[in-house]
């Protein structure tokens, strides 16, 4: 672990992976229900954690340098399910990338249970994790200059569903019309980290 000072009162705790920063993250939303540490925000990444507004950055990055990752803590009850269609355009590559067919895709993907492990990108953009290693797959070496809201994609080792029209890479697989960012609700974003997800197949593949 490695704790650097930004600014005046903030701090950004580097790990070395991104179990351990989701791992971070919530054993330090627990300290702060406690009541320590004091802090305005806390924000996980891929593998760093952003802590601003600190009463006290000096003696927190002290105890933190001093201290182990603690292990990650067992997930949330609630799961969040988004209905999906596979029918994505870059479906067919994913399956050949991947050794199988489109439909075994579908399978894998909605078989498995993702963990949101941070936001960013666009509001209510989450990263999710859960797929194995083996079904990592590559950006497109040509991004689209719109992918449309509700596209569900892949790229390296994470899912994300694009809240809204946007410039992207991802290889998309999937739409569905879940609202993942809607500021008139509370709250706005329909993920936030340590969310569990599940894609409920609607249409041909529900069947």
């Amino acid at each position: 672990m490695r704790v650097l000072r930004v600014g005046e009162d903030a701090l950004l705790v580097e790990v070395s992976s991104g179990d351990e920063a989701q791992a971070l993250h919530a054993e330090l939303l627990r300290r702060r229900e406690r009541g320590a540490p004091a802090v305005r925000e806390i924000v996980p990444a891929a593998r760093t954690v952003l802590l601003d507004g600190l009463d006290d950055p000096a003696g927190l990055a002290r105890e933190l340098t001093a201290a182990d990752v603690p292990p990650a803590p067992p997930p949330a009850r609630e799961v969040v399910e988004i209905p999906v269609r596979y029918d994505g355009p870059d479906l067919a590559d994913v399956a050949a990338h991947w050794g199988v067919s489109e439909r075994e895709v579908a399978a894998v993907h909605a078989a498995t249970e993702f963990r949101v492990a941070f936001c960013g990108f666009a509001p209510g953009f989450g990263y999710l994790t859960g797929l194995p290693p083996r079904y990592d797959v590559p950006r497109r070496a040509t991004p689209r200059t719109a992918v449309p809201a509700g596209s569900v994609g892949l790229a390296g080792p994470y899912t994300g569903v694009y809240p809204r029209s946007s410039p992207g890479g991802w290889q998309l697989i999937g739409t569905t019309d879940a609202v993942l960012w809607d500021p008139a609700r509370v709250p706005a974003a329909l993920l936030s980290p340590g969310t569990r997800v599940r894609f409920v197949p609607v249409g041909a593949e529900a069947s």
